[in-house]
């Protein structure tokens, strides 16, 4: 966490909290949502329902490096983006991590940061999971050959796993907004 972040926070310790105005997509990309987008629906599809209502997606660089670097969870799997002293709480459209694989099979998170991987899971559409020292991910979709090239070379040994089940699993709630509308 930037340092300027943690003095904010000191300096104003009760600010609430942000629901539903950031997401991040099965691309490692963020959004933008505002009032309207909001109202349009929620940033992921629904499995047989609901098309996904994603916003404006974020370009500026300084900006998403910013917003990765103040990018943490908190005790209920929740991910959030420490913006001064408010947390603004990020919706998931898959998962709090994208994985890229390079040639050499390492592992990058959306990020840059690099991630030493612990576990594979393969759901039953075919994507690939990986769960790192960093967290939980998917892994980039341009980045599938490399996954089977690690998974052939017996470097990755996958657990098949139904998508719906991840969550719990590895510890993560893909909707905070969601979560927080049932505990209010």
């Amino acid at each position: 966490m930037d340092d300027i972040v943690r003095q904010a926070i000191a300096k104003w310790p009760n600010v609430p909290d942000c629901y539903g105005w950031l997401g991040l997509d099965a691309r490692g990309n963020w959004y933008m949502r505002d009032d309207r987008v909001q109202a349009l629906g929620p940033f992921a599809a629904a499995a047989g329902g609901s098309p996904a209502s994603k916003g404006s997606r974020l370009q500026h660089e300084k900006l998403i490096d910013f917003i990765q670097r103040n990018y943490e969870s908190d005790a209920r799997g929740c991910w959030f983006f420490q913006n001064g002293p408010q947390r603004v709480y990020v919706e998931l459209e898959t998962t709090p991590f994208v994985w890229r694989v390079h040639p050499d099979l390492s592992v990058v998170a959306h990020s840059s940061e690099p991630a030493q991987v612990r576990t594979c899971v393969l759901d039953e559409t075919g994507r690939v999971y990986l769960e790192t020292n960093l967290g939980f991910g998917l892994v980039h979709t341009l980045d599938t050959g490399w996954a089977a090239e690690a998974v052939e070379r017996a470097l990755w040994m996958p657990q098949e796993i139904e998508a719906q089940a991840l969550p719990a699993r590895f510890g993560y709630v893909v909707s905070p907004q969601s979560l927080a509308r049932k505990a209010g």
